[in-house]
Parts: C-alpha cells; sequence; structure tokens
C-alpha cells in the first residue's frame, strides 16, 4: 500500500515575521556593536550551524554518535583553518539540512509564496544599499552566510580570514558572492515537492533553480558590470515556472 506524505498546514507568515524579526535584530546588533567585539561571537554562531548540518546530514547514513562526533570533528577543522572550498562545502551541508527540516515543514506554495515575498526583500535591500552593508560587516568578522567565488581555481585554497571582499571595486575583485538564501530557499521547495510530489518533480525544480541561477550571473554580467545584483528575483521565477510544469503540464 502506497503511503503519502502528509505536509502539515503551516502558514507562510510564519517564516516570513521569523526572517524579518531575523534581519532587523541582526541589522541593529551590526549597528550598535563593533564588529571587533562580534567575532568570536558569530564565529561560535556559525561553527554551531555547520555542526548541526552536518549532524542532519550524516544521521541518514550513521549512528548519532558516530554523526556527532564527525559533525564536530569537521567544524573544528573550519574554526581553525576556515579554507574557501571548505566554508562553501559545510555551508551547503548545513542549507541542505534546513531544506530538509523546513521543507518537510511546509508545503510547495507555501514555499514559493515564502520565495517571492523574500525576493520583494532581495531587490529592496539590493537598491538601498542594505544587504552589501550587512556583507561588508559579516566578512570583517570571518564568517559570512554566503558562497564565496574564486575567480580563478587557485582562489579555492585561500584562508577565509585573507579573503578581501568587498574592499576592491567590483571589476578588482578576486571573488563573488552567492548569498545563502538564494540556494537555501529553493533547497526548501525542493525538499517540499518532493514530500509531495515525488523526486522527479523535485529535479525539474533543481534545474529550473539551476536556469534562474545562471540567468543571474548572466543579468549581472550584461546589465549590472559585475555590481552587486538581487539573485532571488530571477531564481523565484524559474522556480515557479517548474512549479507550473509540475502542477499544469504533467500528468
Amino acid at each position: 500500500e502506497e503511503t503519502q506524505i502528509i505536509v502539515p498546514e503551516v502558514s507562510p507568515v510564519i517564516p516570513i515575521v521569523y526572517f524579518f524579526v531575523a534581519v532587523v535584530v541582526l541589522g541593529i546588533v551590526l549597528f550598535l556593536i563593533p564588529v571587533s567585539r562580534l567575532k568570536l561571537a558569530f564565529k561560535v554562531l556559525f561553527s554551531l550551524l555547520f555542526v548541526w548540518g552536518v549532524f542532519v546530514n550524516l544521521t541518514f547514513y550513521l549512528p548519532a554518535v558516530a554523526s556527532a562526533v564527525i559533525a564536530f570533528a569537521l567544524t573544528a577543522v573550519w574554526f581553525v583553518k576556515p579554507r574557501l572550498w571548505y566554508h562553501d562545502l559545510l555551508l551547503m551541508f548545513s542549507l541542505a539540512a534546513l531544506g530538509v527540516v523546513f521543507g518537510s515543514m511546509l508545503s510547495p506554495l507555501t514555499s514559493l509564496i515564502l520565495m517571492g515575498v523574500l525576493s520583494l526583500y532581495d531587490i529592496l535591500a539590493v537598491r538601498f544599499g542594505y544587504m552589501m552593508w550587512v556583507a561588508k560587516k559579516l566578512s570583517h568578522l570571518d564568517t559570512l552566510p554566503a558562497f564565496i567565488i574564486p575567480k580563478d581555481s587557485s582562489g579555492w585554497n585561500t584562508d577565509l580570514k585573507k579573503v578581501k571582499l568587498l574592499d576592491e571595486e567590483s571589476s578588482d575583485r578576486h571573488f563573488s558572492l552567492l548569498g545563502g538564501g538564494d540556494i537555501g530557499f529553493p533547497l526548501i521547495l525542493m525538499a517540499a515537492v518532493h514530500g509531495v510530489f515525488g523526486l522527479p518533480e523535485a529535479l525539474i525544480i533543481a534545474a529550473c533553480t539551476l536556469a534562474g541561477l545562471l540567468s543571474v550571473y548572466a543579468i549581472q554580467r550584461l546589465f549590472f558590470k559585475g555590481k552587486a545584483v538581487a539573485a532571488l528575483p530571477p531564481i523565484t521565477l524559474a522556480c515557479l515556472a517548474g512549479y507550473l510544469i509540475i502542477t499544469l503540464a504533467l500528468p
């Protein structure tokens, strides 16, 4: 007998309110407290996020105790020597865990509504400089909830503490940033779609996310000449197209 996964009815208002409260609190903290006093606190917070993310992923394959030991060990390496590729890898683990957890709590439609609202925030935050202000502050803390992508392959092994992200002109920067939310929210949608429809449909969302991400880089290169651009709106539109294909075009 086939077992159908029942998605709990969670209103999009709850995660939206939670997100904006977190944004406001983060802004107030970064504005009032010098970054030199926040470095250790943020390092610990990111360490906890990475431990949790690795732990959640490993528990699908290993016992809980072994997963916890490995998660703490891998995060300890990042804490001491945060290489660029390693930071991005642990961030991906953490976002995948967030996608699984929150994707099981939200329906696909609720996930899309959430992405739509946050896309509007993304546009405004980039337009008025808030996003770059936060990113610059966090970059001075050696912690950043974003994927850092070097222009050449030799940059992947750079120590995160030595990476200069936003102190140079856009044309002179050796690294690009992709916000964690630009990957995290589509992962939530993928998990929600997987729970309701199945793996093939989730792969359609994954393909649309990739198409949306590629369009962001094309838009940035052609129209913004390397300057900051809101990445979530094109990704959301691509995911919406994928969702319409799943619900309207597929049998």
